[in-house]
């Protein structure tokens, strides 16, 4: 006997589904529909959400395994980029060939004229940081130590503003962001080039007038060539004492 719609059309269901098939016949189903247990359709949502949990979870495992390679890959580059600080004059042997591919690319296209003169302008900014103190006396007034203005003062190394590293590794970046600009053409502007170069020219003369200007007033060279040595003075006064004892011994 049948208990309601649910149960006939589900009954109905399974013997067509067994009609079909080739090897049971319409008299094999409808002694089957006697035995098949009846199970009624779910009415509310399954209490058991380990499903939706674990999909949720693999997505979530997933950009953390992302996350966690992309920090073991950076701090591995870290690592060999910090390998690289004491060889100076071959980093920027590399940048310098970065510098002339970045030249060739430009001249060969004929375009791009304005992501050079972008480079240019951070390349000016970075330089003034370059060759600027840590400490400004002009415009950062410390009780600190400051940049020597006398002769007689204690001998104080020059401090920049910018490190040569990040100096050098900024430069670096840059280029290699430009070139890769290059290769989109999204970013060809046209414009007339002689007029950006000419102004990059009148930018650069009067930021390098300016930082000697400041150079001169409180009298500092932004280069560390080191505290005076007085090797011969010792040399001489070791020759004199060596003389003096030995005429004391004759």
């Amino acid at each position: 006997s049948l208990h309601g719609p649910d149960e006939a059309s589900y009954y109905s269901v399974q013997i067509c589904e067994l009609s079909a098939n080739s090897f049971f016949s319409p008299s094999d189903a409808s002694h089957l529909a006697t035995r098949i247990p009846f199970s009624p359709p779910p009415t509310s949502p399954p209490t058991d959400l380990s499903d939706s949990f674990t999909v949720i979870g693999g997505g979530d495992s997933a950009s953390a395994a992302t996350l966690d390679q992309w920090r073991q890959f950076s701090r591995l580059f870290q690592f060999y980029l910090d390998k690289t600080t004491p060889h100076a004059v071959y980093r920027w042997i590399a940048t310098g060939a970065l510098v002339f591919l970045y030249v060739l690319r430009v001249y060969y296209v004929q375009g791009f004229y304005i992501v050079s003169y972008g480079l240019g302008i951070y390349i000016l900014n970075l330089l003034i940081g370059f060759l600027s103190p840590l400490v400004d006396p002009e415009l950062e007034p410390s009780d600190g130590p400051l940049l020597p203005t006398k002769g007689s003062d204690e001998f104080k190394p020059f401090i920049r503003r910018l490190p040569e590293f990040k100096f050098w590794y900024a430069i670096t970046k840059a280029f290699i962001i430009s070139f890769l600009m290059t290769f989109f053409s999204m970013f060809d502007v046209p414009v007339f080039w002689p007029i950006l170069l000419c102004y990059w020219f009148v930018l650069f003369g009067l930021t390098m007038k300016r930082q000697i200007m400041h150079m001169i007033k409180y009298r500092y060279v932004p280069f560390n060539i080191g505290k005076q040595k007085y090797g011969g003075g010792k040399k001489s006064s070791a020759g004199s004492s060596s003389s003096s004892s030995g005429s004391r011994a004759d």
